[in-house]
């Protein structure tokens, strides 16, 4: 599973890396659309794979109650080098129950 801070440092080393021009990082998506619809215990795995497509990575989210989720998440991110003074990113995390309904998520975009 992908945190926050590691899609960070995957971000920053493929700009890094990168000499010249746009860098783009994951696949775009639109945050509106699943805030628009998500419903917290009724939306399904199958619905959020229709409204966003595939999720970049998927893993297994562990909460310290001991309670299991499977967490899929979305990021894109896009800049242009070597002028990086304003890049685009946004994340969605999601976390699924044993019956694959949202149970909660959380989302961020960079300012725009």
């Amino acid at each position: 599973m992908l945190n926050l801070s590691r899609i960070a440092v995957i971000v920053l080393s493929v700009l890094l890396v990168s000499a010249c021009g746009t860098v783009k990082l994951g696949r775009d998506f639109d945050v509106g659309v699943f805030s628009a619809k998500v419903e917290r215990n009724a939306t399904t795995q199958d619905q959020v794979r229709s409204w966003l497509g595939e999720p970049t990575s998927v893993g297994i989210s562990l909460d310290s109650d001991g309670a299991r989720y499977d967490e899929w998440d979305y990021y894109f991110a896009e800049g242009d080098l070597p002028d990086m003074g304003t890049p685009k990113v946004k994340i969605l995390q999601i976390k699924f129950d044993n019956q694959g309904k949202v149970t909660s998520y959380n989302w961020s975009v960079s300012k725009q």
